[in-house]
């Protein structure tokens, strides 16, 4: 794997896990209600979550990998393809950020356990690492490193999102609450990801 590639792979993770989801809005709930403790076990909670999910994901995109290479880039085409879906409907989705303060005090392990559930029981996680991990894969390369890799990296930027997302919604929260911040915040993220999708169709067509 080239050092661009894991650089691509990164910058994207990292603009697509800022996009307020339902694991965002779970966090920012418990933060709003219960303040900065909430912080480290619901970014632990995320991060194993995302583990799970990634982590079946990538098991069932390393059969495909294997079974057929055709397969395989019809799935890198469909993925460039939900990044520009993914993008249009951010940058359609205005500047609310609806998550409401959760009042109800329950432990450090019950925070993680609901954060862990959240984001691994989500279809849409796994549909998501699905359509979007195959496009920074190299079918030439050992496979078990890139995921070692992938999934590394992914996790760490997961854990501080979710982890900032928590300070932000503890300490300053008239930010997440500020309808012009989160619609800026939207419409650059989904241009960047309409962008990347139309990037990578533009590669695959020209392979």
């Amino acid at each position: 794997m080239s050092f661009e590639n894991w650089a691509a792979f990164a910058a994207a993770s990292a603009i697509l896990l800022v996009i307020p989801g339902p694991t965002i809005l779970l966090v920012v709930s418990y933060a709003l209600g219960q303040g900065w403790r909430t912080a480290l076990p619901m970014a632990v909670g995320v991060a194993l979550g995302d583990f799970t999910a990634m982590t079946l994901s990538m098991l069932g995109i390393g059969a495909l990998l294997a079974a057929s290479a055709t397969v395989f880039t019809v799935l890198k085409v469909i993925g460039a393809c939900y990044l520009i879906y993914l993008g249009v409907k951010l940058f359609r989705a205005g500047g609310a950020l609806k998550a409401e303060p959760r009042t109800d005090v329950v432990s450090s392990a019950k925070m993680m356990a609901h954060a862990w559930l959240v984001t691994a029981l989500n279809p849409k996680s796994i549909t998501f690492f699905v359509a979007f991990l195959p496009q920074f894969l190299d079918r030439h390369a050992d496979f078990w490193t890139q995921m070692l890799i992938f999934e590394t990296t992914f996790l760490a930027l997961a854990f501080a999102n979710a982890f900032g997302y928590a300070l932000i919604a503890a300490r300053a929260r008239n930010v997440v609450r500020n309808p012009r911040a989160i619609r800026i915040f939207n419409r650059t993220g989904g241009t960047l990801l309409v962008g990347a999708g139309i990037a990578t169709m533009a590669v695959r067509s020209g392979n």
